[in-house]
């Protein structure tokens, strides 16, 4: 049939059956919860060469040893083929969940494999624990401000988020007490605490440890449970993180994992690490979601891990980000103007940045574009419309001369715009 004449009968059939009805009225009800995030909604922009962009937390893959990793999965394929190649186990492979468990060992983490679930990513393991657990209006608790992509999930499931305030140590624990009196008072149900303890996205902070300990003390008496989001955690430039709050809770925190930061996101393998409790049905939504992980990311990786040095390509990665961090802080230091304060990390991807409240950072974004700069505005990171006067900066992925470029040009047009407001 030619190309006219399939689609002058297609027109014809849907007119007859009134499929031009517009699909929107036919939605279920979640999907009016389903809405971009201001991240995706800069790609377009950010990714166009002549800006610099300092929006996205892509990991730079330039330290990465491509050959290799070409080696790797021509071995796998020659060897291994059949079964790389096939369907796999909804619970991940054996053996990598085996790897996996070693890996957590390095921040103090003693799990069984049995208790792994390899997932596409730790946005599908965050996902699958939301749509097992959350019920239209319960709330969930989260740091202020707190990832995007997780915010956007609970969004997605109804869940009402509640703020809980954070400082350069973290996590507050007596606003946790605070947040929990308050909530319970409204009579919601509290669902869990979600919180990245090691270099938070998009803050940058680190939790200390003591904190940590209170933390899990305040959610052991309260009957909440923790999903502790862990990205970052082997990534720190001057010293290892605390050791994970999963090792000192095993039955009350929820852990999840990605080799997205530490090996390539492309491969999309995570995990959670789970209580026997969770584990069947956990497996079960995966199985329902992707059937199964796929085997062949998940036995590439459990190859690179078994023949070739992570340890230390882990340490390359966390050395070029440290020099980038450097360069940021630096440039941020000598350009930027009084009144603005920003976080200093320790390891991970991101400055958390806090101008005078009079300066609204979305607002400000079309003037950034055109002196060729891209950040983040700081209301992406809140589900209430709050932090209109932060953004957040990344330093991982452009080059140490894009990114003083880029921290000067953004620091021009915040001067810019303190001075049309009288704040200098």
């Amino acid at each position: 049939m030619l190309w006219q004449d399939w689609t002058m009968s297609n027109d014809i059939t849907r007119i007859h059956t009134g499929e031009v009805q517009n699909l929107t009225d036919r939605f279920a009800h979640r999907a009016a919860m389903m809405k971009p995030s201001e991240i995706r909604s800069l790609f377009a922009v950010a990714s166009r060469p002549d800006i610099v962009s300092l929006a996205g937390g892509m990991p730079n893959l330039s330290a990465f040893p491509m050959e290799m990793m070409a080696s790797v999965v021509e071995k796998l394929i020659r060897d291994n083929g059949q079964e790389a190649l096939q369907y796999g186990s909804g619970q991940g492979h054996p053996k990598l969940r085996e790897q996996i468990c070693d890996v957590m060992a390095l921040e103090g983490i003693r799990a069984h494999p049995d208790d792994v679930i390899v997932t596409t990513g730790s946005q599908q393991a965050l996902d699958l624990i939301s749509r097992i657990f959350i019920d239209p209006g319960d709330v969930v608790l989260v740091e202020a401000p707190s990832y995007v992509g997780a915010l956007g999930t609970f969004h997605q499931y109804e869940a009402k988020v509640v703020h809980v305030a954070m400082d350069n140590n973290g996590l507050i624990p007596i606003a946790l007490r605070e947040a929990i009196t308050a909530t319970r008072a409204t009579g919601r149900k509290i669902k869990f605490l979600y919180l990245i303890p090691n270099y938070q996205n998009p803050a940058g902070v680190l939790l200390t440890a003591e904190r940590r300990t209170e933390i899990l003390e305040i959610c052991r008496d309260e009957s909440i449970f923790v999903i502790e989001d862990n990205p970052y955690g082997l990534l720190g430039f001057e010293r290892p993180s605390p050791n994970a709050m999963r090792a000192e809770d095993s039955e009350n925190v929820l852990y999840l994992g990605t080799f997205s930061k530490t090996i390539a996101p492309g491969f999309r393998i995570g995990w959670a690490l789970v209580p026997q409790a969770l584990k069947e049905k956990l497996v079960i939504a995966s199985e329902s979601s992707i059937l199964c992980p796929s085997n062949f990311t998940q036995l590439a990786i459990s190859n690179y891990l078994s023949d070739q040095p992570w340890r230390d390509q882990i340490t390359s990665f966390a050395q070029l980000y440290k020099v980038r961090r450097d360069v940021m802080l630096e440039t941020l230091k000598a350009t930027f103007p009084a009144g603005a304060t920003w976080t200093k990390p320790g390891g991970g991807f991101y400055v958390w940045v806090t101008l005078p409240p009079e300066i609204d950072t979305k607002a400000l974004m079309p003037k950034a574009i055109v002196s060729k700069v891209a950040y983040v505005p700081g209301t992406a990171f809140y589900a209430d419309g709050f932090g209109s006067w932060s953004l957040r900066l990344s330093y991982c992925f452009p080059s140490p001369e894009r990114i003083r470029e880029g921290v000067k040009s953004l620091a021009g047009v915040i001067k810019t715009e303190m001075e049309l407001r009288g704040l200098n």
